[in-house]
């Protein structure tokens, strides 16, 4: 019977339960913080970022200049294979679209 009028009672006044609810959720434990320490904390992260991205950079292992000279010479010669395929694939069907069209 108590069961009943709990439940009768929370139907009843839907926005007392709406009123808890954000109550609770205002008080979730959390303390609030004062801007000057979250200014703090957001500069100091940014401070960690570069310091871990520096000790990251010292372990890389950097190519020398013969492989990067061998590299960029080979990224050149791919290059102007690949662009004279293309020139030579668009005349092919330029000419066979031409034909085609008869203009």
């Amino acid at each position: 019977m108590a069961d009943k009028k709990a439940v009768s009672q929370t139907a009843a006044k839907p926005e007392d339960a709406k009123v808890e609810k954000k109550a609770k959720k205002a008080d979730d434990g959390k303390k609030k913080v004062p801007l000057t320490t979250k200014v703090k904390n957001f500069f100091g992260r940014i401070r960690k970022y570069f310091r871990d991205t520096k000790s990251e950079l010292k372990k890389v292992v950097w190519p020398s200049k013969q492989d990067v000279r061998t590299n960029t010479i080979t990224v050149i010669v791919v290059v102007i294979i690949a662009a004279l395929v293309l020139i030579l694939l668009d005349l092919a069907f330029g000419g066979i679209i031409q034909l085609l069209i008869g203009a």
